[in-house]
């Protein structure tokens, strides 16, 4: 009943009920089936018909989707970056592997800086990359890059991880610091700080 009611329900988008967009006629209702009040129709006409209404469907659709593209376009802005700036680059880690618990809230999300050489096209950069990287193609989608402002004050004293060819690192710890289990009603929870 509830299939019934939706393909008979009207949609905005299609200006019609999906069962009458996909048929080309009213739905027959199963308690009132001579309310309908139109007779089938064979030959040629029923073809043109058709078509037209396929023809219809799709204009209506595009419309509805243009509409919807301008309400999310509003929030959208694009990232360009000029020749010579430097951007960070997004990292994932390896699947599978876990980082700092669960999350991995503290496994950086980005390396770099790394300065852009070249536009590729409205949404590719090719970016200068060090000799350690240089299995990693060095064209990047806008999406995998983020800009970086620059601050004098600014020191970052990090080594990059060792990166495979599809941007994947491994975790390992280095060290064992201090260990404590924390008791929390009848649990006991271990928690180790690594270095």
């Amino acid at each position: 009943m509830a299939e019934f009611a939706y393909n008979n329900s009207y949609h905005a988008s299609v200006e019609m009920a999906p069962f009458e967009a996909l048929y080309g006629r009213k739905c027959w209702s199963p308690i009132h089936r001579s309310d309908v009040g139109e007779r089938a129709e064979f030959g040629p006409d029923v073809l043109r018909e058709a078509k037209e209404k396929v023809r219809l469907a799709r204009k209506r659709l595009l419309t509805a989707q243009s509409r919807q593209k301008s309400y999310a376009d509003r929030c959208r802005r694009d990232l360009e970056f000029a020749v010579g700036d430097r951007v960070f680059l997004k990292v994932s880690p390896m699947r599978g592997v876990k980082q700092f618990g669960v999350r991995g809230k503290l496994s950086p999300r980005y390396i770099g800086p790394y300065e852009v050489l070249e536009r590729i096209g409205t949404v590719a950069y090719r970016l200068a990359l060090p000799p350690k990287l240089a299995d990693v193609h060095n064209v990047f989608h806008v999406s995998h890059l983020r800009k970086y402002i620059h601050d004098p004050e600014h020191a970052l004293l990090y080594e990059p991880p060792e990166l495979q060819e599809d941007l994947s690192y491994e975790e390992f710890p280095v060290m064992v610091i201090a260990r404590e289990v924390r008791k929390l009603r009848n649990r006991e929870i271990p928690s180790v700080k690594i270095q």
